[in-house]
């Protein structure tokens, strides 16, 4: 994996907010820095904040909560020249699920989940991410680790990135989670209480989700286009988010 540019990016008000770029892909290309980041909620960009993510020439917002969180939590603010997309991806209610162990299968059950029952929602996302002119983009959720974590692992897996590095980058949210729980403990505990488990992100849930999707549909690419997402579509999101190799 390239190291050209920090891959997370500090911000007092969000705690999960990163660039996917960097990771080997196709033809020994690598993902470009600066065109995909993946982030907690952005409703909470103030300030300094703000003016912080306004330099990262953002030009697309794409939001994968459902209208209620929206509703609760706010989104991020408007800005001149950012579009912004609120693309649900809908799922089983988490709460209606029993945890179980082990755990990792717990996880990859929820976002084999997402694949089957939020098919609307990840084409729409991965559209706008396929496209030359949304980036660059930033995907999120509510914590960045779930919904954000397939859209991303679905793309970088388009883009020729190893199983192993999709579930390490997905893993990295695991160390941003420690700021964002303490952050929801003090201001909303109904959040964390009795639900550390689902801030857990142990890359055997996306290697298991990965190998599972592939059983399922013969590969992420088929996947993707039986949900929607047309062969140039593909193309386009490669040449735009692979460096020249």
């Amino acid at each position: 994996m390239a190291d050209d540019s920090p891959r997370t990016l500090p911000f007092s008000s969000s705690y999960n907010f990163r660039d996917i770029g960097g990771y080997a892909g196709l033809g020994e290309r690598t993902v470009r820095w600066r065109r995909v980041f993946r982030a907690d909620s952005l409703h909470r960009l103030r300030g300094d904040d703000l003016e912080a993510f306004g330099a990262l020439g953002v030009k697309t917002v794409i939001d994968l909560r459902r209208v209620f969180e929206i509703e609760e939590h706010g989104r991020v603010p408007e800005a001149a020249g950012l579009a912004y997309h609120n693309l649900v991806i809908e799922h089983v209610d988490w709460e209606s699920v029993a945890p179980s162990l082990p755990h990792e299968r717990w996880l990859a059950d929820r976002y084999l989940n997402f694949a089957a029952d939020g098919r609307e929602g990840l084409a729409a996302a991965l559209s706008l991410i396929a496209d030359p002119d949304a980036a660059p983009a930033v995907v999120h959720c509510m914590a960045g680790k779930d919904r954000t974590g397939v859209v991303c692992a679905l793309t970088l897996a388009l883009l020729g990135v190893s199983d192993a590095d999709i579930a390490e980058d997905y893993a990295l949210t695991e160390a941003a989670m420690a700021s964002l729980t303490d952050y929801l403990r003090r201001s909303k505990p109904e959040m964390v209480q009795d639900k550390y488990h689902m801030y857990d992100c142990p890359q055997d849930a996306m290697l298991l989700f990965l190998n599972d999707l592939r059983d399922q549909h013969g590969s992420v690419e088929k996947y993707v286009r039986e949900i929607g997402i047309s062969a140039e579509q593909i193309a386009t999101m490669r040449e735009h988010l692979l460096a020249p190799g």
